[in-house]
Formats: structure tokens, C-alpha cells, sequence
């Protein structure tokens, strides 16, 4: 039987678990940006120095990644889950971003669904993040399945907000600029789920 056998550098997992804190505190952010009177351009602010901080959190890893001869799994891997953990972050800002600039007056109810999913997988995610070290399927199965079912609820939540849209209920240009921050949603729980995906594939291999 062959074993596998790597030296543990604990930082790639304090980093990935830093990374994943950064999650938390964005969606947060979001559910704050749809609170009715709600200071959105302070918000905003916020969720730009917290998308900074989660992109100096990248390039730590990346640096890491750089400078590392032995690394606690495949180098292509680290990478991925660092940009796809850079990625929910990016959109969650884009999505805070669409709201302050279009300057929407009404946000359909719905939303806050979809932001409520968002805040689920962030702090699933968060929660996951540790279990690398261990690697075990069993406690990491969990969470890529809760993920996967999360998702299938966002496309739900997705296909009714987009009804609302078209309803005739909003005018034609503020359906237009609802629907753009309404799709980085979706994609923001898709982003999520690709880490799960990630994730799932990283403990295959090291299994």
C-alpha cells in the first residue's frame, strides 16, 4: 500500500480559514445594505475595505503557495479555492456596489431571501474551512452537500424574484437595474457552490 505523506504548513489553512471569515463579514454587509434606512453609502465603504482586506488574504496565499517547496495539497488546488473564495467576495461587493450606484429606491422582499442563503453558505463555508487540516470525507461531505441543497434553493428564490421583476409591478428601467443586482445574487450562490466543488475534489484526491 503507498502513503502519502506531506509536511503540514499550517499557514495555507489559517489562511483559508481568514479567507472564509471574510465571507461572513460581506454577506453581513449585504443583509445591511438591504435594511430599510440602512446608510448605504457607509456601507458601501465598508464592503470595500473588507473586499481589500479579503484580497491581501489572496495574495497572502498565493504568496504562500510561492514560496513554499512542499504544500499541504496540490498547488493548482490551493489556487483554485483561493480564487474561487476571492470570487463570492468580489461579486457580494458587486452586488452592494449595483445598489448604491443605481440608487434603487424599492427592493423587492424577496431579496433578502437570497441574501439570507448567502449568509448561510458564508457561514457554512467559514465552518468547513478548518476541516481541511484533517481532511476527513466525512466531516467535510457535510458541508458540500448543505451547499448543494442551499443553491438548489437560490434558483428557486432566483426564479420568483425574477417573476416580481416582470410582473408589472416595477418600471422598465428599474427592472433593469434590479436585475443586474438580482443576477450577481445568483451568481454570488453559484460562486459558493464552486468552492464546495473545490473542496469536494481536494478531498478526493487526498482520500
Amino acid at each position: 500500500m503507498a502513503f502519502r505523506f506531506r509536511p503540514v504548513d499550517a499557514s495555507f489553512f489559517d489562511l483559508f480559514a481568514t479567507s472564509a471569515t471574510h465571507l461572513v463579514g460581506g454577506a453581513a454587509l449585504l443583509a445591511e445594505m438591504l435594511a430599510e434606512g440602512a446608510d448605504r453609502e457607509d456601507v458601501a465603504r465598508r464592503m470595500r475595505d473588507a473586499e481589500h482586506a479579503a484580497d491581501e488574504t489572496t495574495h497572502g496565499i498565493i504568496r504562500a503557495v510561492n514560496s513554499t517547496f512542499v504544500t499541504p495539497f496540490d498547488r493548482e488546488d490551493i489556487y483554485a479555492l483561493a480564487s474561487g473564495l476571492d470570487d463570492v467576495m468580489d461579486l457580494m461587493d458587486e452586488a452592494v456596489d449595483f445598489i448604491l450606484l443605481y440608487e434603487v429606491k424599492v427592493l423587492p422582499p424577496e431579496l433578502s431571501e437570497q441574501v439570507d442563503v448567502l449568509q448561510q453558505c458564508a457561514d457554512i463555508t467559514a465552518a468547513a474551512m478548518p476541516k481541511l487540516r484533517s481532511m476527513k470525507d466525512s466531516e467535510l461531505s457535510e458541508y458540500w452537500i448543505e451547499i448543494n441543497r442551499l443553491e438548489n434553493l437560490a434558483d428557486k428564490h432566483h426564479r420568483r424574484i425574477l417573476a416580481s421583476l416582470f410582473s408589472g409591478s416595477f418600471k422598465a428601467l428599474e427592472v433593469l437595474k434590479l436585475k443586474d443586482i438580482v443576477t450577481t445574487l445568483e451568481q454570488a450562490v453559484d460562486a459558493f457552490e464552486s468552492v464546495a466543488n473545490t473542496v469536494e475534489q481536494i478531498a478526493v484526491k487526498e482520500s
